[in-house]
């Protein structure tokens, strides 16, 4: 008798679906800009173009990842928590491995995760959905009180169970 296997759940098929879809369907339209961006300003300034972008990302992507480094030592060593710091260094793994793909699509959204101006909104992206994803949808707002879990409807209280303890430092 073979042992069954629990289903996957919803969240991980659906993210199945987005890779296979997002493999399929990123080629096309690379493809597509870079035909379209060959047939505005010739074959060999596109190849250069690229070219020249993923060496200019390279570049970025070896500066801020060192930056990247040095700020999560500085964390550790003071004792602080480095979850910025591992987010950063998270995109712009991300960011590299973008922008070294070939085509302007992806080096666009490599720039966007890579660049200190703009990592802040995709840090930020990238924190809404890890907490999207581990809280169970546990969405915080303003107001701690008005802080709703998993099933409750939006403006309730969340009162339940309360358990009362002291914080040791």
């Amino acid at each position: 008798m073979s042992p069954t296997v629990p289903p996957r759940p919803r969240s991980s098929r659906r993210l199945l679906m987005l890779i296979a879809v997002l493999l399929f369907v990123m080629p096309l339209i690379e493809i597509t800009a870079v035909i379209a961006v060959g047939q505005l300003i010739g074959v060999w300034p596109t190849i250069t173009l690229l070219v020249l972008e993923s060496a200019l990302g390279a570049w970025i992507v070896r500066r801020e990842g060192g930056r990247a480094w040095e700020a999560l030592v500085t964390a550790l060593q003071t004792g602080r928590m480095p979850s910025r710091e591992l987010s950063d260094a998270a995109l712009i793994l991300v960011g590299g491995v973008l922008l070294l793909t070939p085509g302007f699509v992806t080096d666009l959204v490599g720039f966007v995760v890579v660049l200190p101006m703009t990592r802040p909104v995709a840090r930020r992206l990238l924190e809404r959905v890890v907490a999207q994803r581990l809280l169970g949808g546990i969405v915080p707002q303003a107001d701690p009180a008005t802080w709703r879990g998993p099933g409750e409807p939006h403006g309730s209280t969340g009162a339940g169970d309360t358990i009362r303890g002291d914080v040791i430092d």
